[in-house]
C-alpha cells in the first residue's frame, strides 16, 4: 500500500514562477550559472547558488545556512507564497519532441522506500546520501522532487483529466521550448479518491532520483531519534515526488565511448569481439540497433552491427539479460579493461536524445577509440530488475521528463 499525501507547497506567485524555475544546478556550466544569476534576481539558482551574492565558491555546511537564508529572503519578498490548504498538484509537461507527461505532485513515505512499497533499480553512493541529508537537514525542504512510476489507472487518469480542463494555475515555457503547467487539487473528495487509489498499489517504482529519495530516509531516521515524540506523522517522514503513470515515462539509452582499445590492435579486438556477436561492417553508414542484444559501434570510421550469439544468452536473472550488463560483462570488462563503470576515466557516456553521429563525431575527433549505441530499457526491464532486488549498471538509463526546480517547495 503506496501512502501518498497532500502537502502545502511553497512557491512562486504566478508572475514570478517562469522566473524563479530554474534546471538542476549541476546541469548548468559556470558560464550559463553566471549568466542566469547576473541577469535574473528571481531565478531560484540564487538559492541554491548563495556564494554568488559574495562572488565567492562557498561549500559545506557554510553553504546550506546560506541556502537556507536565501530560501527565506525570497518568502519574506513575497517570491514565495504557501498555500493554506494541503493540495496535489497537478502537473503536465508538453515538451519540444510533442511528448506529453501529466502527473502528481505529492509527498510519498519513507516508510514505504524502507519497505519496499516503493522499489529502486540503481545503487546509490553512501557518501552522496549522508552529504545531502546534512544539506536537507539545515535547509529544510525539497525543491526538485524524485520522480515515480505507478501502473496505470483510470480513475487517477480521469481525475487529472478533468482539472486539466480548467485554467491553470501556472503556465510556462522555458528556453528549451518545454511548456509546463501546474493546478492545485484541494478539493477533498478528489483528494480522498487519489489517496485510496495510490493504497491499492502494492508497488510503485523510482525512475529519477535515487539519492534524493535514499537522503530524505536518512534524515527520517536521524529526526525520528532525536524526537522523543515522534508520531509517524511529521513532515520529515515524507520526500517530495512527481509520479506518472508507466505509460508516459520516456526511457533513453545511454551509449557508451571508451577512449582505448586496451593495448589491443583493432583486428585483435575484432576476433575477439566475433566469439560474442555476430559483426557486420556498415561501413560509413550511421547504424543504430532496433532490438534487445543488438548493438552498434563506431571503430575507426566505420560502424559494425553486433548480434548477441544465442550460444552467449543464458540468462538466470533479469540483470544477466539487460543490454547494459551485457555489454558491460562481455566487452567492457573482460575486453578492454574497464571494471569501475563510475570511476573509470576511460569510459563515458552520451544519452541516447544524442544519436550515433555524436558517438561518430567523438570517435572521429580522436577523443575516444570506440563507441557503442544501445536499445532503450523498458519500463519492463526497470521494474524486474527492481523487483528482483537488483541494481544496473550506471548510466542505464537516461529519464524524461525533466522537472525544474522551485516550482513547488516542501518543507519539514
Amino acid at each position: 500500500m503506496a501512502k501518498i499525501i497532500p502537502f502545502k507547497a511553497v512557491r512562486p506567485t504566478r508572475d514570478k514562477v517562469t522566473l524563479v524555475a530554474s534546471r538542476s544546478y549541476q546541469s548548468y556550466t559556470q558560464a550559463e550559472l553566471e549568466a542566469r544569476m547576473d541577469y535574473n534576481p528571481f531565478s531560484f539558482l540564487h538559492i541554491v547558488n548563495p556564494g554568488y551574492k559574495y562572488h565567492k565558491d562557498i561549500k559545506g555546511k557554510d553553504r546550506y545556512t546560506l541556502v537556507k537564508n536565501r530560501y527565506l529572503e525570497f518568502k519574506e519578498d513575497g517570491i514565495f507564497i504557501q498555500d493554506e490548504k494541503p493540495s496535489y498538484y497537478i502537473y503536465k509537461i508538453v515538451n519540444r519532441d510533442g511528448l506529453t507527461f501529466s502527473g502528481i505532485i505529492a509527498a510519498a513515505g519513507t516508510e514505504d522506500y524502507q519497505t519496499d512499497v516503493i522499489k529502486k533499480h540503481e545503487d546509490t553512493i553512501e557518501y552522496r546520501e549522508n552529504i545531502f541529508k546534512d544539506y536537507l537537514k539545515t535547509v529544510g525542504f525539497n525543491a526538485e522532487p524524485v520522480l515515480l512510476t505507478y501502473p496505470d489507472n483510470k480513475i487517477v487518469a480521469n481525475i487529472i483529466s478533468e482539472i486539466q480542463k480548467e485554467r491553470s494555475e501556472y503556465e510556462f515555457t522555458t528556453t528549451y521550448r518545454d511548456t509546463h503547467y501546474l493546478w492545485k487539487l484541494d478539493d477533498k473528495d478528489s483528494i480522498r479518491t487519489i489517496s485510496l487509489e495510490f493504497e491499492k498499489m502494492k508497488t510503485i517504482y523510482i525512475a529519477d532520483g535515487h539519492h534524493r529519495s535514499a537522503s530524505s530516509v536518512l534524515l527520517a531516521e536521524q529526526l525520528k531519534s532525536e524526537n522523543k515524540k515522534h508520531t509517524g506523522n511529521e513532515p520529515y517522514n515524507y520526500f517530495m515526488s512527481f509520479l506518472i503513470p508507466e505509460s508516459e515515462l520516456k526511457i533513453h539509452e545511454f551509449n557508451r565511448l571508451v577512449k582505448d582499445l586496451n593495448g589491443l590492435s583493432k583486428e585483435t579486438f575484432l576476433i575477439k569481439l566475433d566469439a560474442i556477436f555476430r559483426i557486420e561492417n556498415r561501413g560509413n553508414q550511421l547504424y543504430e540497433p532496433s532490438k534487445k542484444h543488438h548493438f552498434s559501434m563506431y571503430l575507426d570510421g566505420d560502424f559494425y552491427s553486433l548480434f548477441l550469439r544465442k550460444n552467449n544468452d543464458a540468462f538466470k536473472t533479469a540483470l544477466d539479460a539487460l543490454d547494459t550488463q551485457i555489454l558491460y560483462k562481455k566487452v567492457l570488462e573482460p575486453i578492454l579493461g574497464i571494471s569501475d563503470l563510475r570511476n573509470d576515466t576511460r569510459i563515458a557516456y552520451s544519452h541516447g536524445k544524442n544519436d550515433m553521429a555524436t558517438i561518430k563525431s567523438k570517435v572521429d575527433s580522436g577523443e575516444f577509440a570506440v563507441g557503442f549505441g544501445l536499445v532503450a530499457i523498458t519500463v519492463k526491464e526497470l521494474k524486474a530488475i527492481a523487483d528482483e532486488g537488483l541494481t544496473m549498471p550506471p548510466k542505464s538509463t537516461y529519464i524524461e521528463p525533466k522537472l525544474r526546480s522551485g516550482v513547488t517547495i516542501y518543507e519539514f
